[in-house]
């Protein structure tokens, strides 16, 4: 039989397990000093499938974390949406409750407003310019302004450019989208940019998308060639437009309570690690795209490429509306860089 003692202890103990199964990650990042044999395990998590090329950039990180480290930091990587949405990935970072996470800019606008300014159609002039900038000194900014939110940018990842693709009508022209039903993410910034082509943007998700064009729910999709191809969307579009209207990075985030928590050499390890990722995933994402163009074009999809000034003219006046809103003064930074 138990004295008093031992029943103070297991009741203490039980207490202790209820906290750690709530709180307790954040809690053991804080509490360790990485001294002796310990090891620190990081849990990243994001919607993307194995086979991604944003995926497979954060597994190089995880490689290249423990590497720096000796063994002393790893990371366990949950794809697939498995411990979340986006948005519930983002809250758990808040309350400390996930270390890291890859979200779309797009579902940080909710979180961080300006960081829709990546959803300005036509903001870029190419892709070089748009990692100069990602990479310059606004970049870097950028990543900072989640700061006092509860989330800390380490890098960025290529996720292309954005492109419409259509079930039974080619997009040559800004006029060939009007009267269309066009899926759109849940981003103000998404829909209104549908909206000023004369379109009707539906917000769908992405999981459900092959059934709604399928069944004539909407008549086309906006999205990059890789996640166009391996979701096999060109089984049922045969029309993929090149416009390149959008460039919408992913960002990776990790909690500011448990990156206060590490120690600045933690920290190193982690930011280099980012940075390199970043750069691998970069000729990662180039080589799937010119893998994705070559294979949907097997597939019978007519790949068109439209001349863009005449789009970009017709959301003009959708960048203009933003002027004097939080992402206002961004878009004037990043026009003025690149004139």
């Amino acid at each position: 039989m138990m004295n008093a003692r031992d029943t103070s202890m297991v009741c203490i103990g039980l207490m202790m397990g209820i906290l750690l199964s709530v709180g307790g990650f954040t809690l053991y990042v804080r509490s360790h000093a990485l001294s002796g044999g310990d090891t620190l395990v990081l849990k990243l998590a994001h919607g993307l499938s194995p086979s991604h090329p944003v995926h497979q950039g954060m597994v190089y990180m995880a490689e290249l974390v423990e590497k720096k480290s000796a063994g002393q930091v790893k990371m366990q990587i949950f794809s697939d949406g498995v411990l979340g949405s986006e948005t519930e990935n983002i809250e758990q970072l808040q309350r400390g409750a996930l270390a890291i996470s890859k979200v779309s800019t797009a579902a940080l606008e909710s979180f961080i407003p300006e960081m829709g300014v990546f959803g300005l159609p036509y903001l870029f002039r190419d892709h070089q310019q748009f990692w100069e900038i990602l990479t310059g000194t606004i970049g870097k900014e950028m990543l900072a302004l989640g700061d006092g939110k509860g989330l800390h940018g380490l890098c960025y990842y290529d996720s292309g450019s954005r492109n419409f693709y259509t079930a039974a009508k080619p997009i040559q022209t800004p006029d060939d989208i009007r009267g269309l039903k066009i899926r759109v993410q849940q981003s103000r910034m998404a829909m209104e940019m549908v909206s000023a082509f004369g379109a009707a943007p539906t917000p769908i998700s992405w999981g459900e998308l092959y059934t709604a064009l399928q069944q004539g729910v909407v008549d086309g999709a906006e999205n990059n060639p890789p996640s166009f191809y391996t979701n096999r969307h060109y089984e049922v579009c045969k029309f993929f437009t090149l416009n390149e209207h959008t460039r919408v990075p992913d960002v990776l985030l990790v909690s500011q309570k448990v990156w206060q928590g590490l120690s600045p050499q933690v920290q190193q390890w982690i930011q280099e690690a980012a940075d390199e990722s970043s750069v691998y995933q970069r000729k990662l994402w180039q080589e799937e795209t010119d893998k994705a163009l070559a294979a949907i074009a097997e597939k019978g999809v007519q790949v068109l490429r439209p001349d863009t000034a005449a789009f970009a003219e017709r959301t003009r006046p959708l960048r203009d509306q933003y002027t004097h809103t939080p992402v206002g003064p961004w878009m004037r930074r990043i026009e003025a860089q690149q004139q």
